[in-house]
Order: structure tokens, then sequence, then C-alpha cells
């Protein structure tokens, strides 16, 4: 065959011990998946790199149940014959964001281009030029417009949009106002804005759509964990939002879903659209979101929910834990210690917010060679590196998780 005997290891060792080592790495090399759990110790609580929100036990468990056996996703048992796959979350979903019906797909994007694709194709959408924004991973608003077959209107400036700018865009072929919350922005100084009640006014008053990309998905007022307080779904659908659109997986605190709540006979007419099978969501997605929407609905967010404990963590205990953290390193030859910092939200939510924490700093000449070997820990630990330090926050760090790796 022109190749000698075990080239498939490349060069192997003449020793047999060496070989069955180097057989033994190259069969973990092997089977070693790419996606495996890491700890998020950056202080960045929805970290998108790192898979954005953690599941709640009871997600955890719904995917377990759902996956491991067969399942109700298009069957009905009162009938006994086929169902729909769109039920699923629905209930919840109209119960926690108080709206007349829900459809999931499978993220934002998806959820955009199926609102604009289904209810505006062939028509203008109006948009105020200070949101054309760019979303994670590149994709920007004016290019899910065009894919849609909507045609895009800008309407205003960068930095002040009237209602009159609106006002005078409308024409016979408009079909929507789209407004996109600035989730993951800010712009400040001289701005403008028309509040979202008068938008729905101006739509109801010339028989047009006002369509809310709401984003972040938040459905309990930050404003309460000391952050600034960012529009929720339900004052969305509150104020007039005919439609409003928001991801599973940031301030839901569920898994990769792209969310659509609102008018019944508009949430209908986008569950119909040749488009909703191209990117519906799964029955593992569905089933963990419902199980995190749940917790909303019992009150017990605050608790089961990994990324509102993060939020409403104390800091003193925090601190405690950063302290126990230093300590640790010390002993094990990396001097560390303690000092207050800030931990972000993330995920494209609350731009320029923070919360106060308090993390371990550990002094380094070569920051990225021990970040490096921090990341070669089973599992890995990820922090974040600032100036001549490795800083490593406990806020982010799961239950059960803070003492891998420090031990």
């Amino acid at each position: 065959m022109g190749c000698a005997r075990n080239c498939w290891l490349g060069n192997p060792s003449a020793h047999p011990e060496a070989l069955a080592d180097q057989t033994a790495a190259w069969l973990a090399d092997y089977f070693t998946p790419t996606l495996h759990p890491v700890i998020n110790a950056t202080g960045v609580i929805i970290h998108t790199n790192l898979g954005r929100a953690p599941l709640s036990g009871a997600a955890q468990a719904a995917i377990t149940a759902v996956g491991g056996h067969y399942n109700t996703l298009e069957y009905d048992l009162a009938s006994g014959q086929r169902g729909s796959r769109t039920v699923h979350a629905e209930q919840v979903l109209r119960r926690v964001a108080g709206a007349e019906a829900a459809v999931v797909v499978n993220n934002n994007a998806a959820a955009m281009l199926l609102m604009l694709s289904g209810l505006c194709a062939g028509q203008e959408v109006l948009i105020s030029r200070g949101q054309l924004v760019e979303i994670g991973g590149g994709f920007r608003i004016p290019d899910i417009l065009r894919q849609s077959g909507a045609k895009l209107v800008e309407v205003g400036t960068t930095n002040r949009t009237h209602l009159r700018d609106y006002a005078q865009a409308i024409g016979p072929n408009t079909a929507a106002i789209l407004v996109v919350h600035a989730s993951n922005y800010q712009i400040i100084g001289f701005t403008s804005a028309p509040e979202m009640s008068e938008l729905a006014e101006l739509t109801r008053k010339h028989g047009l759509y006002l369509l809310y990309d709401q984003g972040s998905g938040a459905l309990l007022d930050t404003a309460a964990y000391g952050l600034a307080h960012e529009p929720t779904v339900q004052e969305g659908l509150q104020v007039g939002a005919d439609v409003v659109a928001f991801s599973g997986d940031k301030l839901v605190g569920g898994p990769q879903t792209g969310i659509l709540v609102g008018r019944s006979d508009l949430i209908h007419t986008l569950k119909q659209h040749p488009l909703a099978r191209a990117v519906r969501a799964d029955k593992l997605a569905l089933a963990s979101l419902s199980a995190t929407l749940e917790h909303y609905l019992k009150g017990e967010a605050e608790r089961e929910i990994p990324i509102w404990r993060m939020m409403a963590r104390p800091l003193a205990d925090i601190r405690a834990t950063a302290e126990a953290w230093a300590g640790h390193f010390t002993a094990a030859g990396l001097p560390a210690t303690t000092r207050p910092d800030v931990s972000t939200v993330g995920g494209g939510s609350l731009p320029g917010t923070s919360l106060p924490s308090h993390v371990v700093a550990i002094p380094t000449s070569h920051p990225n060679q021990l970040a490096a070997r921090l990341r070669q820990a089973t599992p890995p630990i990820i922090g974040r590196i600032q100036s001549d330090h490795l800083l490593l926050d406990p806020r982010t760090v799961l239950l059960g998780q803070e003492g891998a790796g420090v031990g």
C-alpha cells in the first residue's frame, strides 16, 4: 500500500508502552466532540459565544423526557388524529405575555423573516434610520427586509426621528411600521423618537401593521435588579404592537428559538405561510421552552432560571466565592487577590449597563498563557483578560460548578 504499518498514528514509537499511549491519545482526540460544556467565569451572563442562556433543571428534564420517548409533537390525543406542533408552548406564551396567539420558530432572525414575508411581501415597511441595526453574526435588518420581499423605506435620521416622518412616508403601498428595539447599542445625546403608543395610533389610523422586534425577550422588569429598564414583551403588546418578535435564549432564559406573539388573525396567517415549515422549531426546543416559560407562570423565574438567578445573586455571596477561589489559587502557586468589578448582561441586551460584582484577579506577565492553561482544564474555565491580570467572575458560574478546577 506504500504505507508503513501503523502509519495512521503518524510516527509511532517502537516501544509498546509509548505506542499504547499514542493510540489512546489519538482515540481520545478522534472521539472528542467540539461542542461540550465550559465554566463561564467571564462575568457576561448571556454569553453568545458560550451558548447564551443555560437552561433550568426543568427545561433540561423536559428535553430528556421528550427526546427519549415518542411524543405528541404532531398528534392530538383527544381525537387520535394528526395534530400541529404550533400548539406547543403557545398556551403558556399567551398567558405569560398576555397575547392573543403565538408561534415559535428556530431563532429571532427567522421570526423576523417569517413576520415580514407573511405580512409585508411586495409592500413597503417604514423603519427609522436609527434602527437599521446589525445583529449577531453580521446579519442586518435591511438584509432581512430585502430577503422577505418587503421594500424598505427609511424615515428620519440616525439620531432623531419624529412621528411626522412616519406619517409623511405613508403611501398606498405601505403595509407596516417596523420598530426595532435598540437592545445591542445606544444612541445618546441629541436624540428623539416617537413613543410606541403614538406609532400604534398612527398605524390604526391608516390601516397598517405595527411590528415590533423586541429582540431580548424581557418578560421581567430588569430595573428590579439594579439594571436599566429593558422594555418588556408585555409592554410592547399593551401599547399596541400587532406582532412582537423576540428570542427565547436571551432574557427569556430558554433554548434557541424565535417567538412571535400578537393578534390571533396575524399569527394564524404566519402559521399557514410556506416559510413557517422551513423555520419551525423542533420538539426539544418546544419542550424546553415550555418548561422555561412555566417558571414565569409559577413566579419562580428568579430562583429556577439560571440567568435571572445570576442577576439576582447577592454581592456578598459573590465576594465570598471569589475569596474562596483566591485562596485555592494561591495555595496552588498562583497568587490571587479579589477586587470589585462589574458583570454585564450580554447577548445584545442592556448595552452600557452593568451589575456590581467581585472577581478573582490573578497577576501574570503572560495572561494569555494562563488563560490557555485554564481552557485546558476539565471542564474548561473561561475568564477574561484585563491588563496584566486574568479575571474570574463568580456571578456567571453555575451552581455545582463553583468548586471545579479550583480545588
